[in-house]
């Protein structure tokens, strides 16, 4: 009963620090022509939900690539279309074609703030728990005074809070991937790290250790038998939920190559803004790196 007292208290205080640092202004607040990344999440809730799929990605007379054009794999785009359609049913115009951008309320910062937060107690937080509980070794003492390192790490909450992004979203689902490996649900983990990966290119920081780990795993047991078969597995596992995520793009391989050309952006360069602000993909890559070295260090 104590211990999950001390969940709840920790659980409490990160809520409590997130809603906090989300009261102050956002990054690129009143500065024109694009207003930073609370605009850039903000504009794909208004394309994906106004737009046919087929023209998310693609640069057209709807669909402005150079005004914060989606670059995020698809499961982020369906993501903002869920948020998209619940801020065009509160609000229409907060997600107006063409006339929304740039649109700044204090309803609507507080309803963008809310749904940062809600994917953060519906897949972050309960990733963030479950594994203090269930991987973390020592006393309940201990598993609760990582948790509540892990909750109130200041730069995810600063970027994601303070700036305006959902890295909570991806880091939580990579967090339940090493979960379901560490519990020997393999293919579980699989499929929550592919939805991570699915969700944030940045996953790819990642991939590597989940690779290694989950090839050496089928090794030991032997590539000519239990382990080949694990090895299949696994493989089926990932590409059907890739495939599932992709799916509206399948069809049409113009629409999958432009889809690869968005995400990896070697032909237009890294940075396709050059604004006053920090770069928001240095900003997710120290995320990234911070939270390899939190579950290293467990």
């Amino acid at each position: 009963m104590e211990g999950w007292s001390l969940v709840s208290l920790c659980v409490l205080l990160g809520l409590t620090a997130r809603w906090a640092v989300s009261l102050n202004p956002y990054s690129g607040a009143g500065k024109a022509p694009l207003f930073g990344d609370y605009e850039a999440q903000r504009h794909w809730q208004e394309v994906t939900c106004n737009l046919p799929v087929h023209q998310w990605y693609f640069n057209t007379t709807d669909n402005d690539l150079d005004y914060w054009g989606l670059d995020y794999p698809p499961l982020t785009a369906y993501h903002s279309l869920l948020c998209g359609h619940v801020a065009k049913f509160i609000n229409p115009a907060w997600v107006e074609l063409y006339a929304s951008r740039g649109f700044e309320s204090t309803a609507h910062k507080l309803y963008m703030r809310a749904t940062v937060l809600i994917a953060d107690i519906f897949i972050y937080i309960p990733a963030v728990v479950s594994y203090c509980l269930y991987l973390v070794n020592g006393s309940v003492k201990k598993k609760v005074a990582t948790m509540l390192c892990i909750l109130l790490y200041p730069g995810l909450t600063l970027i994601d809070y303070g700036h305006f992004q959902y890295n909570g979203v991806s880091l939580g689902l990579t967090l339940l991937g090493v979960l379901g490996l560490g519990l020997g649900r393999d293919l579980l983990g699989s499929v929550a790290f592919t939805l991570a990966l699915n969700y944030k290119q940045m996953e790819l920081y990642h991939s590597l250790p989940f690779f290694c780990y989950l090839l050496g795993k089928c090794a030991k047991q032997g590539l000519t038998g239990r382990g080949l078969m694990q090895l299949l597995k696994i493989s089926v596992t990932v590409l059907v939920t890739f495939a599932l995520c992709w799916l509206p793009f399948l069809s049409d391989p113009g629409q999958l190559l432009q889809v690869v050309h968005r995400l990896f952006p070697v032909a237009r360069g890294l940075f396709e803004k050059c604004l006053p602000m920090p770069s928001c993909t240095n900003a997710a890559g120290n995320v990234g790196g911070i939270f390899i070295a939190v579950l290293v260090g467990r």
